[in-house]
């Protein structure tokens, strides 16, 4: 896949793979910042105006529940009022009388005069001999029948707070809704204190998202907004995911996304519980945002494009060098050596152009000297092929050389000189070989059949003072090796170092098969080596100077081993002053070279 990839790459055009650096490396890197910023602003307008919007309903309770305050102490204060016990519950005999006593107890117009949190105050008694006022009422019919006098009366002096019309002047209000008992009199009283709709309505103008207050019947007691006094919340025509307890939620108002906040709240342990209610829309929060994102997106659309021109006139720029450089090189290649590139600049481009200019001068350079040394070579060989004409000329003919050694071998033989014969023959078989010995390798048999005729030969000449053993292993005879690297060496154990032994001596061949090595020695024990002779041995083998390749001998097969087999395969030498030596080498069994 990794390939596919890398292929399909390298066949696009340098422009096109351009474009596309820029945008993996600039565009979609910036998109991505875009698109996680303007996240991450939006997410930052949005938890702000979460915490503001929090902070505003936690003011508003607190301050609202200062001005609730005021009717909860005055309820309090009035149910343990004895003057107001005694004035609600005495039976008076004339309407004088009843005058007379509201005018004695006039603790319920104090309150209003004094307390701007509270509009008016009534109290609902059953007392048949009192006159309806405003502040004074008998309990008709039709208020026992309310549902917040209902509760009222059930509950034990518990607050109830109610969105309820005030029949004296049909106005709704947030009243305080409390059963006063008169424990003297045995008889009880329900209390009514309306709050300000003003002062409440002032708490809730100081806000900047529009905030509600609710009581349990979904009734909007309170509002920032004066038209929606009175009405409830399905008048609102929103659409709440869940509103069912506190909380945030998402709402739709006329189609428009709007977040809600929802507390309930039940001031001085009131039975029932209010609701405050903020709600801010949703556009308005991200009205800035969006305005600094449209401005911060046009700002990067302006830099793309201005990059994307400016790659185009630099990609346009590099190509066309690179295209230049691309049809001198085709002109080069269709055999125009004398194309001469011209292109300015220190950059890589005009680098490679100064590098392909020397090139080409050198390719020309090459070809005048291929062509001199054609030259020379053509009159090397046909001056060496007139020297072979004249050695042709004067040669022995090899086979009369055959010819003759069989016709001495055939009088030996007849006059009963086998041993002649027989080395006789054996000469004319190493000569043969080594005629015959070309590149190719041969089998480690055929090898030591030319070190079987050479010691042959050598104990005719020797007699008693050469003795030889052959050790050697079956599975290695079929092993193909170079020729003539181990008869040089049974040679020079015999040449030096037997032959300037009176008493002669014993020259020893072991070849055997090892860890996949094939391991030679030909040892003796002759007249040995002196270390200061051995030490010059040495460094002739490891010399680098040239030598006449076709000399047989030490180096000669040391530096073949190792050109065949590696560095490590040459000869390795052992010899100890009038006591013999050996010569080694091992090879690997691979048929493979080494170069």
């Amino acid at each position: 896949m990794y390939a596919r990839i890398i292929t399909s790459m390298n066949n696009l055009r340098l422009r096109t793979k351009l474009f596309l650096s820029f945008g993996c490396v600039a565009l979609i890197p910036v998109l991505i910042v875009g698109v996680f910023l303007t996240s991450e602003l939006r997410n930052m307008a949005m938890d702000n105006a979460l915490k503001q919007i929090t902070a505003n309903v936690d003011r508003v309770k607190k301050r609202t529940g200062e001005l609730l305050d005021v009717p909860l102490d005055i309820a309090y204060r009035l149910s343990n009022d004895s003057r107001l016990e005694e004035a609600a519950n005495h039976r008076y005999v004339s309407v004088y009388d009843v005058v007379q006593a509201y005018w004695n107890y006039p603790d319920f117009r104090e309150f209003v005069r004094l307390y701007r949190e509270i509009s008016s105050i009534r109290l609902y008694i059953d007392n048949p001999t009192v006159l309806d006022n405003w502040e004074f009422l008998q309990a008709d019919e039709t208020v026992t029948h309310e549902p917040w006098y209902r509760t009222a009366l059930a509950q034990k002096g518990m607050v109830c707070w109610n969105y309820i019309r005030d029949n004296r002047d049909g106005r709704y209000y947030l009243s305080l809704i409390r059963k006063v008992n008169f424990f003297k009199q045995r008889t009880s009283g329900v209390l009514v204190v309306n709050v300000n709709t003003d002062r409440l309505n002032g708490i809730l103008n100081q806000e900047s998202f529009e905030t509600l207050i609710v009581d349990e019947n979904d009734n909007i007691v309170a509002s920032n907004r004066t038209e929606l006094l009175g009405q409830t919340l399905n008048d609102l025509n929103f659409k709440a995911e869940s509103a069912a307890g506190p909380g945030f939620y998402d709402v739709s108002i006329d189609g428009k996304p709007f977040t809600m906040l929802i507390d309930d709240w039940q001031p001085g342990g009131s039975l029932n519980s209010l609701r405050i209610i903020s709600i801010f829309s949703v556009e308005s929060i991200v009205k800035e945002p969006n305005r600094i994102i449209m401005l911060a997106s046009a700002v990067i659309l302006s830099a793309l494009i201005m990059a994307i021109l400016l790659i185009y006139y630099f990609s346009r720029l590099l190509t066309g060098r690179m295209l230049q450089l691309s049809k001198h090189i085709s002109k080069v290649g269709s055999g125009n050596l004398g194309a001469t590139l011209v292109i300015d600049g220190k950059d890589e481009i005009g680098q490679l152009a100064r590098q392909f200019n020397h090139m080409v001068r050198n390719i020309n350079d090459l070809m005048s000297e291929v062509q001199e040394s054609n030259r020379q070579k053509n009159a090397i060989l046909l001056k060496q092929n007139e020297i072979k004409f004249k050695m042709m000329a004067s040669q022995i003919n090899p086979h009369f050389l055959f010819n003759a050694l069989e016709s001495i071998r055939m009088k030996a033989h007849v006059r009963g000189q086998a041993d002649i014969s027989q080395v006789v023959r054996l000469l004319g078989k190493m000569m043969r070989k080594n005629l015959e010995v070309g590149n190719r390798r041969i089998s480690l048999q055929s090898e030591l059949e030319t070190v079987s005729c050479y010691l042959v030969i050598q104990k005719f000449r020797y007699d008693d003072r050469l003795a030889y053993e052959l050790h050697i292993d079956p599975k290695a005879n079929l092993v193909q090796i170079p020729p003539l690297i181990i008869q040089p060496l049974v040679e020079n154990s015999v040449v030096h170092g037997l032959e300037n032994r009176i008493d002669g001596g014993m020259v020893r061949v072991d070849i055997r098969i090892e860890d996949g090595l094939l391991k030679v020695q030909v040892s003796d024990n002759g007249a040995g080596i002196s270390k200061t002779r051995m030490h010059e041995i040495r460094q002739m083998l490891e010399s680098k100077d040239d030598y006449e390749s076709n000399n047989i001998g030490m180096r000669n097969i040391h530096l073949r081993l190792k050109l065949t087999y590696g560095p490590e395969c040459g000869l390795t030498l052992a010899s100890q002053e009038g006591f013999g030596t050996q010569i080694s080498f091992e090879i690997p069994l691979r048929s493979d070279s080494y170069v």
